[in-house]
């Protein structure tokens, strides 16, 4: 009895532990106020684009009468990362974003294509931007699962979580999923609609103004 204690008081001592240098490391992630009239590179697909609802009720649309930034708006419907990717460099030399919103991969993750490739295309987005002078905010894209479509609960895919820990970036949780879990919030099984996107971008000015990137109240 007394050796059954001490194990269990040994892994909760050691779950404490794990979870401290976690929230340590989720607290040091800070970043440089983006000014009000910084341009802000939206990149992703059709979540991004805003397929299900009018132009003007997009996420970036809608973060850009939050914020004040101008958001441009690089979503491409049906964009896996790779596509995404060859995309960039053009978009950061035309636009000469101070920060960029990496939103894909979710195609990817439909079509079951390889995960370290997408895992490595991410990255490369990540290192790109950072490389041509903006901060880079990750969102986190839902894992696919037959549990999902019937229980109708997504959960963001760990890789997201895993490559802003390796990169140091911040990162919006649980963002897509929340919506995408509500059929209030979507057109269909796969996009959101206007409200869906008002309350995405909600979040996402949420994480910018905790991280450090969005200063003061609007």
């Amino acid at each position: 009895m007394p050796m059954q204690v001490t194990r269990r008081a040994l892994m909760l001592g050691l779950a404490g532990i794990v979870l401290s240098v976690a929230a340590c490391r989720k607290a040091s992630i800070r970043a440089t106020a983006v000014p009000a009239g910084a341009s802000v590179l939206a990149l992703g697909d059709s979540l991004t684009h805003g397929s299900g609802a009018a132009p003007e009720s997009s996420y970036p649309a809608a973060l850009q009468q939050l914020t004040g930034w101008p958001v441009v708006n690089a979503g491409v419907p049906g964009d896996t990362a790779s596509q995404a990717l060859a995309r960039l460099p053009d978009l950061l030399q035309q636009h000469a974003p101070k920060l960029v919103l990496v939103s894909i991969g979710g195609n990817d993750l439909l079509r079951r294509l390889p995960e370290g490739a997408l895992r490595a295309d991410l990255r490369r987005i990540c290192e790109l931007s950072l490389a041509a002078g903006a901060q880079v905010l990750l969102v986190a894209v839902p894992r696919p699962s037959a549990a999902a479509v019937f229980i109708g609960s997504l959960t963001d895919h760990t890789l997201y979580a895993q490559l802003a820990e390796e990169l140091g970036l911040p990162l919006q949780r649980q963002g897509w999923a929340d919506v995408l879990s509500d059929e209030r919030l979507r057109s269909d099984r796969i996009h959101a609609n206007a409200e869906g996107y008002r309350q995405f971008a909600g979040q996402l000015a949420a994480t910018a103004r905790g991280v450090g990137l969005l200063a003061g109240a609007r």
